[in-house]
């Protein structure tokens, strides 16, 4: 089994802008692909929280 892919994300420097307040964002934990929006770490936090599962994924 191949450990590293537990490792720390590798962080992707950039130029972005929350998809909902419009912060600057300049790094992100992916690459974006310019199809879906990105968010900025306040957001993205209380989209989670506020969604029904409660922030946490079901397998």
């Amino acid at each position: 089994m191949n450990n590293q892919q537990f490792g720390p994300a590798t962080m992707v420097q950039g130029n972005w802008n929350c998809s909902k307040c419009n912060a600057e964002i300049t790094e992100l934990p992916f690459e974006p692909d310019g199809t879906r929006p990105v968010y900025c770490r306040d957001c993205h936090r209380s989209m989670r929280k506020d969604s029904p599962q409660g922030g946490r994924r079901r397998f």
